[in-house]
């Protein structure tokens, strides 16, 4: 029973926002278009939350095996690496959770086609291959498109396809919004994290950038999602979509305040903050077009 805590924190809970904002988005989208369903909707719900959480567990594996995270780094404590949960334990949980995540998916194929089987077995592998495999993403720049790509386009594209259908170009730009908005997480990640990552060899935009242009990337991106959101409510013809641009003022006021940041519980709630930011965009986004 000690170790729930442990576990609960290891699935990274300040980051569950990704999971569920674009399932919210490609949602609400379907619903706009009035052709909600519940039943997939629900599924994709737990698909995401599952292999977001799968991710969580590989990467606490893989880092800690690695060495890239220490006991010496300013981030919240990971599980694997402070040695409160053994490796090969949580190797077993990532791939259990990563697998249940794709038995799940597999109730979706009744409701978008085969090639959705496709989807779930990428989506799994690329869960792993995000800092495990012979070439992992995070560790060679690509993980700010593996979040956009996964979390932004591939999410609320397939939420909206197996309730309403083919996407249309709004979907895609929805889904691009999430995506950049999601990817500011890992942008105050890296930033945090640029001299450890230094150390290890794993080459984030960060690293390769410096953190001025990471502090402009999450800067370009909050300015980037404003936009496409109004440009989303004129296309869309709805006057209440602008009210999601409040749940973009925090991240705003974050953008500014990166560089005064230091110690651990400083960046710690500029994780929670753009964690926060995620899910008031993504529940003022659907109810938006809810209502």
């Amino acid at each position: 029973m000690s170790k729930i805590p442990v576990w609960l924190e290891a699935t990274r809970p300040k980051t569950l926002s990704a999971a569920v904002c674009p399932v919210l988005v490609g949602t609400s989208l379907a619903w706009h278009a009035g052709l909600f369903d519940w039943r997939p909707a629900l599924i994709c719900l737990f698909f995401a939350l599952l292999v977001q959480i799968g991710t969580n567990f590989a990467n606490d594996y893989l880092d800690g095996v690695k060495g890239s995270d220490t006991q010496k780094r300013i981030g919240p404590q990971r599980a694997v690496a402070s040695g409160l949960v053994r490796a090969d334990s949580m190797k077993r949980a990532a791939l259990v959770v990563l697998g249940a995540a794709f038995c799940l998916g597999l109730l979706l194929i009744p409701f978008g086609g085969w090639w959705l089987l496709a989807v779930g077995v990428v989506s799994v592998l690329c869960a792993w291959c995000y800092t495990g495999g012979p070439y992992p993403l995070a560790y060679n720049g690509l993980g700010d498109v593996f979040v956009i790509l996964f979390f932004g386009f591939i999410a609320v594209g397939c939420t909206y396809f197996v309730q309403a259908g083919p996407p249309d170009w709004v979907v895609y730009w929805s889904g691009f919004a999430c995506g950049l908005l999601i990817n500011n997480i890992l942008v105050v990640n890296n930033y945090r994290d640029v001299e450890e990552d230094l150390v290890s060899g794993k080459k984030t935009l960060a690293v390769s950038f410096g953190r001025t242009f990471a502090l402009w990337q999450y800067r370009t991106t909050v300015f980037t999602v404003a936009m496409i959101t109004c440009c989303l409510s004129v296309a869309l013809q709805n006057r209440l979509l602008p009210l999601a641009l409040l749940a973009l003022i925090p991240a705003a006021l974050l953008a500014w305040r990166l560089p005064e940041l230091h110690s651990s519980d400083e960046y710690l709630a500029a994780l929670k903050t753009s964690g926060v930011v995620v899910a008031a965009y993504g529940l003022v986004f659907s109810a938006a077009l809810a209502f």
